[in-house]
């Protein structure tokens, strides 16, 4: 027989996620990019959040890169789900490490405005897109959950278009966000609720529709 009187159990609190949000070519992490406004939305609620500077932003190698993003990673807490949000250039870093030897593990990757292998390789950044890694291989961005790309169908650095460029190279699916351009502030990105809804666990359908 039941208390009715017995008061109702609190819920237990949904243990905090662990963030990691990685930065692209040149970009110094200014306080207008959605980068930064979500770091500070999710470390509000609660989450931990890794937003690091990334070595020599302007002029930046793989290997110093992969070395910082495999620290990042590394520093955050042991036994909480892991979600890494990757723009422009570090969307191509995440996919190598993914494709190395010993990649980092996540349970949700967001790729967003990851720009053209074929438009980097003309680059000073060409490092990145060096080797057979998108020669059409189908690459995974490592998530044991849902994992996603997100593109503007004018961003400057998809001259193909997202979908051509990127659906048969990776193992998510391909959102595409109208006149979105490179997804930076100079398009309008700086407060991005679809983002923070993705990152808090909405499906891409929901968060992103």
């Amino acid at each position: 027989m039941t208390d009715a009187t017995a008061p109702t159990p609190t819920p237990l609190p949904t243990p905090p996620t662990a963030f990691l949000i990685l930065h692209g070519w040149q970009n110094h992490r200014p306080e207008g990019h959605w980068q930064r406004w979500l770091a500070g939305e999710l470390e509000a609620r609660g989450h931990v959040v890794r937003y690091p500077r990334l070595p020599d932003a302007d002029e930046p190698t793989p290997a110093a890169w992969e070395a910082a993003v495999r620290h990042e990673r590394a520093a955050l807490p042991a036994g909480r789900p892991v979600t890494v949000l990757c723009h422009s250039l570090s969307c191509l870093l995440w996919l190598r490490l993914q494709a190395g030897v010993a990649p980092p593990s996540a349970d949700r990757v967001a790729l967003v405005a990851p720009p053209s292998p074929e438009l980097i390789a003309g680059q000073p950044i060409h490092a990145f897109v060096a080797g057979e890694l998108f020669d059409g291989r189908r690459l995974a961005l490592g998530g044991d959950g849902e994992s996603v790309v997100v593109a503007g169908d004018d961003d400057e650095w998809l001259p193909l278009g997202p979908v051509d460029t990127w659906e048969a190279r990776v193992d998510a699916p391909v959102v595409v966000v109208p006149r979105g351009g490179h997804l930076t502030p100079d398009s309008g990105y700086g407060e991005w609720p679809a983002i923070l809804a993705w990152a808090l666990g909405a499906p891409a359908a929901e968060a992103f529709g």
